[in-house]
């Protein structure tokens, strides 16, 4: 998981993100990994258009966004 967060900081790459919030709510996330270390993420949040803080022992899956295909 942690290479897909550092692919993310190295090509600005947008991430989908699935995570136990504060309130234990499963949440889903579009982020850009901003910065990294062992226990935290720093990231925006494009949900809350703002810089966010995340727990890596939080986040649940991650993987890249799948772009939408017009009709």
């Amino acid at each position: 998981m942690k290479s897909i967060f550092q692919h993310s900081i190295e090509t600005n790459q947008k991430i989908v993100i699935f995570y136990i919030d504060s309130s234990n709510n499963l949440t889903q996330r579009i982020i850009r990994v901003i910065k990294m270390n062992e226990d935290l993420l720093v990231a925006y949040c494009y949900w809350r258009k703002k810089v966010r803080t995340f727990k890596i022992e939080n986040i649940l899956s991650t993987g890249p966004v799948k772009k939408r295909m017009g009709a």
